[in-house]
């Protein structure tokens, strides 16, 4: 059985690999980010992967907690670098997911947003259904538009019905207006953070490197594993229940 430095040894190693040892520049750190840098190459600051580590594995304790509770995680990744391996984990996991600009007001005015998705999702089905052909073509090709604009905002939190349990931001300094919601609702928020980041402002941050795509998929992933770990532990509980009845 490994021990605990083996298996942090190995997560810093894949970290390393994944090249998300790589901050900013020194005059774009962020103060709270600075017990975090172990020095710095060619003018690039470099995060301390073993102080990383400690973080992540936090976080991802806290993700499998959640689905073994059968809650919801929320991913949100508006950068280009991002969109796919968020898209991609949170399907995966029939998790919601916010790939693109964040609407303001999805937490703080879920209300009005619930609305917006009902609108998705009764014009899909009647498009689905061939009840549109009623409509002129011209009325069809406008329709068609307004599904268009909904799905791009609202497809990846169609199963959202309740605000939820956390969410896992890539790029905490880009996603301020989703981070500031959660805050003000109290929702507990997981940070994959470069040094430019206020690492204060999240529940757990990941002091990493946010912009490449590598580093990215390496984080997503973890998540996304923690999450399946813990929606497994509920599956295997729930059965034994059922068993015990």
């Amino acid at each position: 059985m490994e021990t605990g430095a083996n298996v942090n040894k190995q997560l810093i190693d894949s970290m390393f690999k994944a090249g998300a040892h790589f901050a900013f520049r020194r005059s774009k750190r962020h103060p709270q980010a600075a017990p975090f840098i172990y020095g710095s190459k060619n003018n690039v600051e470099i995060f301390d992967l073993e102080k990383t580590s400690e973080n992540l594995l936090s976080a991802l304790n806290f993700v499998e907690k959640i689905a073994e509770e059968g809650k919801q995680l929320l991913f949100i990744g508006g950068k280009q670098e991002s969109q796919e391996a968020v898209k991609n984990a949170a399907i995966s996991l029939g998790m919601p997911y916010v790939a693109g600009r964040w609407i303001g007001g999805t937490f703080t005015n879920f209300v009005e947003i619930k609305k917006r998705i009902e609108k998705m999702e009764r014009l899909m089905v009647e498009k689905e259904k061939g009840e549109l052909a009623k409509y002129t073509k011209k009325e069809r090709l406008l329709i068609d538009r307004d599904i268009d604009k909904l799905q791009k905002f609202f497809y990846g939190i169609r199963n959202m019905k309740d605000k939820p349990a956390a969410i896992f931001v890539i790029d905490q300094k880009r996603e301020k207006g989703a981070v500031e919601e959660a805050r003000r609702l109290k929702i507990p928020i997981i940070g994959l953070s470069g040094s430019d980041s206020n690492y204060k402002d999240v529940d757990y941050a990941i002091p990493g490197n946010d912009s490449s795509m590598s580093s990215i998929n390496f984080f997503v992933n973890e998540i996304a594993e923690a999450y399946r770990r813990g929606a497994e532990k509920r599956m295997k509980k729930d059965k034994e229940e059922v068993k015990t009845v």
